[in-house]
């Protein structure tokens, strides 16, 4: 329907329906999102319990039966036992088999979850017509990016099967922060959809994306760590190695040099250290400059947040790498990462200032 007021040309019927409709692909991807969320804890607890080899095919159909029956079992059993990683555990008994296999099988599971809850409703959206070309492409990119992650993650699987008792870190870097980017992806797109913001300094929407960007550096580096098992050494703080910088003869004798930043694991700690303390640094002087520049409202709140997240995260740290890394704590570290990274997302769209799709056929003015 369409009504003339006053040299004005207004399409009242696209009014509702294109609210409702953006509402309704919001809280789809919210919901992917927390499931996104989810599968990283759970990937965190694989890692940490070392369950990730225990599965040793990738079987993207006939993968999501577990094995039924005893005898099912005992050759899922066998095949573990032909990989590199067994020699470590060969006193592992058939239940203790078991244990890391369900940690691997619902890690795998809540991926082809999130596949499935992605692509059902986006389908159903596409066929009502819900989605117009701007966001369609954004969306279709999302989805491509998580079908790339399934085939990483086996890649990253697969490194561990035949040479290696663990997989390699550059794939399971590679394979967290795909993940943590496809989270930020599925929020950040939510959020546009909101239609709400305003115009914000140039400086601060720089300054807030920067800390995103360094937010997922951690995250990198923090998965090298992981992979390397870096946290089980150097466990003393704030001296790495007897010093708060390493004497550069033991942070760079890889050749080539580059292969320090990936491989040497004194390297690799004291990198994810001076990011950490970069990151709490820049956090922090990013909200005074917030709260000197606009001294209140949503931004400020965000600015805040994010300040105190990555405080936390930063003692969280400390204290895993003081006590070893225990399950408890390590998985607490990345919990708190989790909502680093959603609140350095959420602030930098925020900042960044909100422009709602507008579908061919939303309301138009006339002068």
């Amino acid at each position: 329907m369409v009504r003339a007021d006053f040299g004005k040309v207004i399409m009242v019927s696209t009014l509702p329906s294109l609210e409702t409709h953006h509402r309704a692909v919001r809280l789809w991807l919210y919901a992917v999102a927390a499931l996104i969320v989810v599968t990283l804890l759970v990937g965190g607890a694989t890692r940490l319990t070392e369950s990730g080899l225990s599965i040793t095919e990738w079987k993207p159909l006939a993968g999501a039966l577990p094995p039924l029956g005893d005898a099912a079992w005992q050759a899922a059993f066998e095949k573990y036992q032909t990989i590199p990683q067994f020699q470590l555990n060969r006193g592992m008994t058939l239940p203790e088999f078991k244990t890391i296999f369900w940690w691997e099988w619902a890690h795998r599971m809540l991926g082809r979850l999130i596949g499935a809850a992605f692509l059902l409703p986006f389908i159903a959206f596409l066929m009502k017509g819900w989605i117009e070309p701007g966001l369609r492409a954004r969306l279709w990119a999302i989805f491509s990016l998580g079908a790339l992650q399934g085939a990483i993650g086996w890649w990253m699987v697969a490194s561990g099967l035949s040479e290696r008792v663990s997989v390699s870190q550059y794939r399971l870097a590679t394979h967290l922060t795909l993940a943590c980017g496809i989270y930020a992806a599925c929020l950040w797109v939510a959020r546009r959809l909101a239609g709400e913001g305003g115009e914000t300094p140039r400086r601060l929407r720089v300054s807030a994306l920067a800390l995103l960007a360094l937010v997922f550096v951690q995250i990198y580096l923090g998965a090298l760590v992981a992979g390397l098992h870096a946290g089980l050494i150097y466990n003393t703080w704030p001296l790495i190695d007897g010093a708060f910088v390493p004497d550069a003869a033991h942070l760079l004798f890889e050749q080539p040099w580059w292969r320090n930043l990936f491989e040497n694991t004194l390297t690799v700690q004291f990198m994810h250290r001076t990011v950490a303390y970069a990151l709490w640094l820049f956090a922090i002087l990013h909200t005074v400059d917030v709260a000197r520049t606009l001294r209140g409202g949503p931004v400020l709140t965000g600015a805040l947040a994010l300040a105190s997240a990555v405080t936390i995260q930063a003692a969280l740290g400390i204290l895993t790498l003081i006590h070893q890394v225990p399950v408890a704590l390590a998985l607490a570290h990345q919990a708190v990462a989790i909502v680093v990274l959603t609140l350095a997302a959420v602030h930098a769209e925020r900042l960044a200032g909100r422009r709602a799709e507008q579908p061919i056929g939303a309301p138009v003015t006339a002068a």
